[in-house]
């Protein structure tokens, strides 16, 4: 059964296009007022709805009141409180330091989004009832672009919370969504308010008439995308650009009109031809629509027995009439009803008119994703409209249509998934072809959409007819399935991601690049080639960084605004240079909004150096107490709290060593078996499990031989000296914890889990993200971490921090008070859409990060260590790094590189790692059985390399 919109048995004359704009209310310049007698309710109506400065007059006023009341209605149907008015006490806040999620719009339709973003970013979630709450302001040296100013709204809290509030001064948007299309309220000063934003939207009234047009839209989901739809004859009248031309799409038959007037006889042959052709399968009957943005959410259709040619010719003549130039009048098939139950099924029922409903949304690298499936059911002989039925799962209504095998129902809504991020990724192929102008804005882009689908079957199988796109109706139907679980009820359910989470994330992460596109930087330590993304990010995140480097003919030299060749490796000197570098720094006249390093031997340097030019940076002292792991552990033991758990239940006995006398007294301090490694070490060059105190002699004699300086092993922080420590060994699981934080406050934590270890070795071998561990688990590793940094004041930044998890908590290796290296940042950025970069820049400007509260991992990672000393011949071969990087341009396996080959080609006995080798999956059962038929493909499993081993951990 066809299940659109605006669909019913009988002829609704349409509204024309003066009637059009007449019924769209103030916000579009008509006079319609809202109904008197709305939401009967208990809420308070005498709050400060006035905005100063911008008075509206008395029907604008009735729409911001009726607004009012509706997001009061909403509330309270979620169990929810009532708005609480602070308009009296202007909110004062960070003018352009902070996240400013706007949505301009219906509190019925973004209700979900709302909700969500004051979960996600608390305060921050914005809803504007008027127009007159806004304000466009032209920004400097951004020619034909405005920022967007808010100076009231409802701001949206955890716990539903939500507050009226005032903003002297204003509040610049990071991030706009408005409600765009012909329902009352919105209309054309939304609109306005939308186009050449410097900041990120949503949505444009470009963009919307685009996907508002079905032929354009079924184009471009047959051709782009390969989704199925109904069987259509369109007749268009001067068709836009975007239609003309392009490959013939079966199924879909486009006729271009000369004229709209003595037409008879082309469409009567169309028509004739179309009715008796194969591709209207078993449809026994059509429906004639107009096509257009201007004509959505007007009962423009009527329905024809597909047997009566000549009243489907008579109707398609009397639309002619009405078109306008870029307007079609479409000839459509009528899906039948799916003939459920299949064969072996009973029947529980009358069949059901089923319409599905699909809310996709644009994710990190703009990939679509699928976020929630809504269905509806209704009558045969009455077809279904949005807004006029009831919202239900997926499995709730198959189940109804007696289809309950889980088996059939998994395949189903595969199938629905990849159909819907089809039509989104067609969508967004669409709008990269397009100008600035053609999209509305340089940052307007979609970002989510709602896929209507039909459900019919052909050859034999179930599948989903994609009828049309919209913005605001599906998104509106998931959230009204959602508010099921706010009443109050007798039995808890297993309550599903919110279906505009990943739409908030993908606010939030648009909102970051926004405030700090144009952001100056300074950098301590170019890095190696594991560090390569940082350039490629920057430019991509319109980022200005100036770098500081040792090698005046380091590779990013020519990638930066400016770089300053200055001797960073004496680290006894790191005081005296930062106040040198911090007089370069102004005899150039850099204007720097912050400084940062993301490499171990620079860290100190770069505390002393903000400390010195007054930018935001952890204390000095702090991080050379992170740096030096001895006095990590040794500070960490003596913090007891209160409160409690206290960071001394997770530091680890040990010894700092600087002669063979200390390596004496530390054998007798510090329970063996145990570990030695140097203070200031990297990358497990040096690590070495001892049994006793012999060996304890033998590995401190040699390291003191074999690495004295930065020139014996580079980059592992023998700039700092080599001197060592020895601590107790601990049995466990290993874990890498990496945490943002923000004055003192946690954003993020992302837990990964390591393989075992080529004892006596530690070079890494292995790892999966996200971890295996449960809940609890999980939680203990992340607090012990949070703790940790926060004992040693570490409170703002991205930090790396391993433990290993013990029979009785957690317990730590050590802190790396920087971004993680190796794989890590590519990982969590893959999986988790966060990137750790942009995150340590935006701490670095003195800004919070915009991050998601609890992100959620899109699949799972399970990589393993690639080893020169292992692996030379299949580096050189089968597995080199051509071949390794055109598997990972085809999506089959994720390729980092660490190094280049000629670097570690004779790697000797302190070797770091290559490179690591990753599989996706999703589930870490299937991403591990992935890697280890890879690597036994590639020649990287072996028998003294035994990948199954090293992946043991993971199940």
């Amino acid at each position: 059964m066809l299940s659109l919109d605006p669909l019913g048995p009988k002829w609704d004359c349409p509204l024309g296009s003066k009637d059009l704009e007449d019924a769209e209310g103030p916000w579009g310049g008509g006079s319609s007022l809202p109904p008197p007698d709305y939401f009967p309710g208990s809420w308070r109506l005498d709050v400060g709805l006035d905005c100063k400065g911008s008075p509206e007059g008395p029907e604008a006023r009735a729409w911001t009141t009726y607004y009012y009341s509706l997001l009061q209605s909403c509330l309270q149907q979620a169990g929810l409180p009532e708005t609480q008015d602070r308009s009296q006490v202007p909110r004062t806040g960070c003018p352009g330091a902070e996240v400013t999620l706007c949505v301009l719009g219906s509190p019925s339709t973004f209700l979900s989004v709302l909700l969500e973003g004051g979960v996600q970013s608390p305060g921050n979630m914005l809803l504007c009832l008027s127009p007159a709450w806004l304000t466009k302001v032209p920004a400097p040296g951004q020619p034909g672009e405005a920022a967007l100013l808010v100076s009231k709204a409802v701001s949206f809290h955890p716990g539903g919370l939500t507050f009226l509030d005032d903003f002297v001064p204003q509040r610049r948007a990071t991030y706009f969504l408005a409600g765009l299309g012909p329902r009352p309220g919105l209309g054309q000063e939304a609109a306005e308010l939308a186009r050449d934003l410097t900041c990120p939207t949503g949505a444009s009234a470009e963009l919307a008439r685009l996907l508002e047009d079905r032929l354009l839209t079924r184009q471009l989901l047959t051709q782009r995308g390969g989704v199925a739809v109904p069987a259509t004859l369109a007749f268009t009248y001067k068709p836009p650009t975007l239609l003309r031309g392009g490959d013939a799409s079966p199924g879909l038959r486009l006729v271009e009109l000369s004229g709209k007037e003595g037409q008879e006889t082309l469409v009567k042959e169309e028509v004739g031809a179309f009715l008796c052709s194969a591709v209207l399968g078993d449809a026994l009957q059509v429906a004639i629509k107009l096509s257009s943005w201007r004509w959505r959410g007007q009962q423009a259709l009527r329905l024809r027995p597909r047997a009566e040619v000549g009243a489907v010719v008579d109707t398609v003549l009397a639309l002619l009439e009405k078109l306008e130039e870029e307007e079609s009048v479409l000839v459509e098939a009528v899906c039948p009803p799916a003939r459920l139950p299949f064969p072996g099924n009973a029947p529980t029922g009358p069949e059901l008119a089923v319409r599905i409903c699909a809310v996709v949304c644009r994710t990190q690298g703009d990939r679509p994703l699928l976020s929630k499936v809504v269905c509806a059911t209704g009558r045969v002989d009455r077809p279904l409209r949005h807004q006029n039925s009831l919202p239900r799962t997926l499995e709730v209504v198959l189940a109804q249509c007696g289809l309950g095998e889980e088996a059939q129902v998994a395949v189903f809504r595969q199938r629905v998934k990849a159909a819907a991020e089809a039509a989104l990724a067609a969508v967004l192929t669409l709008e990269a072809g397009l100008s600035a102008q053609q999209r509305g804005g340089r940052l307007a882009s979609t970002d989510f959409v709602g896929v209507d689908f039909a459900l019919t079957v052909a050859g034999g199988a179930l599948i989903p007819v994609a009828l049309e796109l919209n913005s605001g109706l599906c998104l509106e139907a998931c959230g009204a399935l959602e508010g099921l679980w706010a009443a109050p009820r007798s039995r808890s359910a297993t309550e599903e991601a919110a279906a505009a989470a990943p739409l908030v994330e993908t606010m939030l992460r648009r909102s970051a690049r926004c405030l700090m596109e144009g952001k100056h930087l300074l950098v301590v330590g170019g890095g190696g080639v594991s560090k390569k993304f940082v350039w490629e990010a920057a430019r991509d995140y319109g980022l200005k960084l100036h770098l500081v480097e040792s090698d005046p003919n380091h590779f990013a030299s020519q990638l930066v605004q400016t770089f300053i060749h200055f001797d960073v490796t004496e680290h006894q000197r790191d005081e005296e240079n930062a106040q040198l570098l911090a007089e370069l720094v102004r005899a150039r006249g850099l204007q720097l909004d912050g400084c940062f390093s993301y490499w171990d031997d620079c860290l100190v340097l770069t505390a002393l150096l903000c400390q010195e030019l007054g930018l935001p940076c952890n204390p000095p002292a702090a991080m050379r107490l992170a740096k030096q792991k001895s006095r990590t552990q040794l500070h960490l033991l003596h913090c007891q709290g209160p409160p409690w758990p206290a960071p001394s239940l997770h530091a680890v006995p040990c010894f700092p060593l600087e002669s063979e006398a200390d390596v004496e007294r530390a054998v007798h301090q510090v329970p063996l078996p145990g570990v030695m490694k140097l203070e200031f070490g990297a990358g497990a060059v040096g690590v070495r499990l001892v049994e006793d105190a012999p060996q304890c002699h033998q590995h401190f004699s040699k390291i003191a031989h074999d690495l004295q300086g930065e020139a014996d092993h580079p980059g592992i922080g023998l700039g700092w000296g080599n001197s060592m420590l020895l601590m107790e060994f601990i049995e466990g699981t290993e874990h890498d914890v990496d945490l943002v934080l923000f004055s003192g406050r946690l954003l993020a934590a992302f837990v990964s889990d390591n393989g075992p270890t080529r004892l006596p070795g530690f070079t890494e071998t292995a790892a999966c993200m996200p971890t295996g561990l449960g809940p609890e688990q999980e939680a203990q590793l992340v607090q012990a971490a949070f703790r940790c940094c926060l004992g040693c004041g570490l409170l703002d930044g991205v930090f790396n921090v391993e433990l290993k998890l013990t029979r009785t908590g957690p317990r730590l290796i050590e802190i790396n008070p920087r971004m993680g290296g190796f794989y890590l940042r590519d990982w969590i950025l893959e999986l988790y859409g966060v990137d750790l970069l942009l995150a340590a820049a935006m701490v670095a400007c003195g800004l919070r990060p915009a991050l998601p509260t609890h992100p959620r991992a899109s699949g799972h990672l399970v990589g393993v260590i690639g080893l020169v000393s292992q692996h030379l011949q299949v580096l050189s071969s089968t597995a080199s790094q051509e071949a390794l990087q055109a598997l990972h341009d085809q999506g089959l396996l994720r390729f980092n590189q660490f190094a280049s080959l000629e670097e570690v080609r004779a790697p000797g006995e302190y070797e770091e790692p290559y490179c690591s080798v990753a599989c996706a999956g999703p589930s870490l059962a299937e991403a591990r059985l992935r890697l280890l038929g890879l690597c036994q493909g590639l020649g990287i499993d072996g028998p003294h390399y035994p990948v199954a081993h090293f992946l043991s951990h993971f199940k």
